[in-house]
């Protein structure tokens, strides 16, 4: 269908411009929001009508007048609406075939190649290491799988990136607490225990030593004693401790990464890229960089940003020059990058504008390739989290929790322990993912327990379970021996909406591309679940009796071909069965 949208935007251009001596190049074709008004629909005429020196409607008119004089065959009629909206409408026939075409293709429908040469690289989820995986690194990895996967489907090589804190003061905080712990009680690093004993222990640890780091002078000199040696590698008992800790927690970060969908094509670690930072500082020490009471600092009110410290007095660098080195690794280990997208939380905006800044001017390919997005934050009614207090609110505890509720709503149906375990678990991931996707990236999400594991309405599973419903009316067609059509049925019907809707889907998929916008691809779903079921009602689709069900199955298959493609998009899976 994108062959036809395109063709009719090409002829009001050459309309306007050749006809009417407007030029409307940038005009742009949408789906009216009332079905019956047609399929698509275009404002050119209210945009335009002032520099044409007339009224929107009389331009529509002169417009339409000129248009049908070359009207293309598969245009079944163009109308004037409102104020001067102009809405065609395409003859059924195309619809028809191009749903059998659907069914027919299969994985990558939706898929382009307008990419196709370009390497884009996404970082994204970032946890660090010796501290809590929280919800919102599971807001991050939802977003960046998404974007992801938003990229490949348009050609891209897609590098998927995680940068990972595994030196700084939160370390030393948490090997302060593992030491004291030891002389304590004699505490030992106990090989027998599970990986999420140990992470928890590191937790425990992290919330000791923030607090005393806080509330006590000498802990916080002791501390910031072995923030150095652990950046220096200088004490074997430290880096005993460090190394164990950095262990359990990479362990424990891949098992989530995993049952999330997740799969990363590279890892970047502060450790790793610190000296090269440092190396970048000191290169334009005077001219970008200026020393101040002894630390080294970017005086970013100069360049219309704020200061941020780049080299503390200690000679440490912070996260800032590890962030210059990291971005300039990525350029290094992958040379041919066109883009480099970088995902976080809504309030590191402001730093990100500063480290955009200070690349623009020690390396503008790289600060011109860079492009941040940020997200919203995860809220619960007691407000936002904080893994320094120790109220943290761990990404598996609300992925488990979700999944009790599934639990409970499934209980009763013919599952086996390892079924239910696996359905439960997609299901769960669903509801998470979905609340988070479904709206723009920038904006809070404000998470509600039983409205996510909703089988009806605005969720993901929902939307699982209307794909989950397709794939059985296609089972049942294959049992009764009726295949899907391949050729346009001699008594077929009008067209429903869910025959229109399924066509959008390659426009969408675009459209989500280009503006770094998963949530138009999960409206969308909802919409199209609606007109299935809402088809599903109305038809009995499998029936040997009735000549339109072969052609209903092929309708069937395309839905769940698009459906398991945009759920793919979201980062989400199609249950075998609900």
């Amino acid at each position: 269908m994108d062959v036809y949208k395109k063709l009719i935007a090409s002829l009001i251009e050459v309309t306007t411009r050749i006809g009417l001596g407007v030029d409307a190049s940038s005009l742009r074709l949408d789906y009216p929001e009332n079905p019956e008004h047609g399929d698509y629909s275009t404002n050119v005429a209210l945009a335009y009508a002032k520099k044409a020196g007339t009224n929107p409607r009389a331009l529509a008119e002169k417009i339409v007048e000129e248009f049908t004089k070359n009207q293309p065959d598969f245009i079944e009629s163009v109308s004037i609406a409102g104020p001067g909206f102009i809405n065609f409408k395409i003859k059924d026939h195309v619809f028809v075939e191009n749903n059998i075409s659907i069914a027919q293709g299969g994985a990558k429908y939706g898929w382009t190649s307008e990419d196709a040469g370009k390497q884009v690289m996404v970082e994204y989820t970032d946890p660090n290491p010796f501290k809590v995986f929280h919800i919102g690194h599971l807001m991050s990895n939802a977003v960046g799988e998404s974007i992801s996967r938003l990229i490949q489907s348009s050609g891209a090589e897609v590098v998927r990136a995680c940068y990972q804190g595994d030196v700084g003061l939160h370390v030393a905080k948490t090997i302060w607490a593992m030491s004291h712990k030891m002389q304590e009680s004699g505490f030992k690093i106990q090989e027998g225990a599970t990986i999420k004993e140990k992470v928890q222990f590191l937790g425990e640890m992290y919330v000791k030593g923030s607090q005393a780091y806080e509330d006590n002078a000498d802990a916080q000199k002791e501390i910031a004693a072995i923030n150095k040696q652990i950046f220096e590698k200088s004490d074997p008992a430290i880096n005993e401790l460090y190394q164990a800790g950095r262990k359990w927690s990479l362990e424990y970060f891949d098992s989530i990464y995993a049952r999330l969908g997740t799969k990363f094509n590279t890892f970047f670690f502060e450790s790793e890229v610190a000296d090269l930072g440092i190396s970048i500082v000191k290169q334009f020490l005077g001219q970008v960089f200026q020393e101040s009471e002894g630390a080294t600092v970017f005086k970013g009110e100069d360049h219309g940003v704020h200061t941020r410290v780049f080299i503390t007095s200690n000679g440490l660098p912070t996260y800032e020059t590890k962030e210059l080195g990291l971005n300039t690794e990525k350029f290094k280990k992958y040379p041919k990058l066109d883009q480099s997208v970088i995902i976080t939380a809504n309030e590191q905006s402001d730093y990100f504008k500063v480290l955009l800044k200070v690349f623009s001017l020690v390396n503008p390919a790289i600060a011109e390739k860079t492009k941040h997005m940020s997200h919203g934050i995860l809220r619960f009614a007691s407000g936002k989290m904080s893994s320094r207090k120790g109220n943290i609110i761990s990404a598996e505890s609300l992925i488990d929790d979700i999944k009790s509720l599934v639990q409970e709503k499934i209980a009763g149906r013919e599952f086996t322990p390892a079924e239910a375990d696996e359905v439960t678990d997609e299901i769960a991931i669903a509801a998470i993912k979905y609340t988070i996707l479904r709206q723009s990236i920038g904006s809070d999400v404000i998470f509600d327990s039983a409205t996510s594991v909703s089988f009806e309405g605005d969720s993901g599973p929902y939307l699982q379970y209307s794909a989950v419903r397709a794939a059985a009316v296609l089972e049942k067609a294959k049992s009764e021996g009726i295949e899907m059509t391949s050729t346009v049925p001699a008594s077929n019907t009008s067209v429903s909406h869910l025959e229109k809707l399924l066509t959008r889907f390659p426009d969408i998929i675009h459209r989500a591309r280009s503006e770094f916008a998963p949530q138009q691809v999960a409206g969308y779903l909802i919409a199209l679940s609606s007109a299935f079921n809402g088809f599903y009602a109305s038809h009995i689709i499998v029936d040997k009796k009735d000549p339109l069900s072969s052609y209903r199955v092929a309708v069937t298959k395309a839905f769940l071909t698009t459906m398991t493609n945009g759920l793919w998009i979201l980062g989400i899976k199609v249950p075998r069965r609900m």
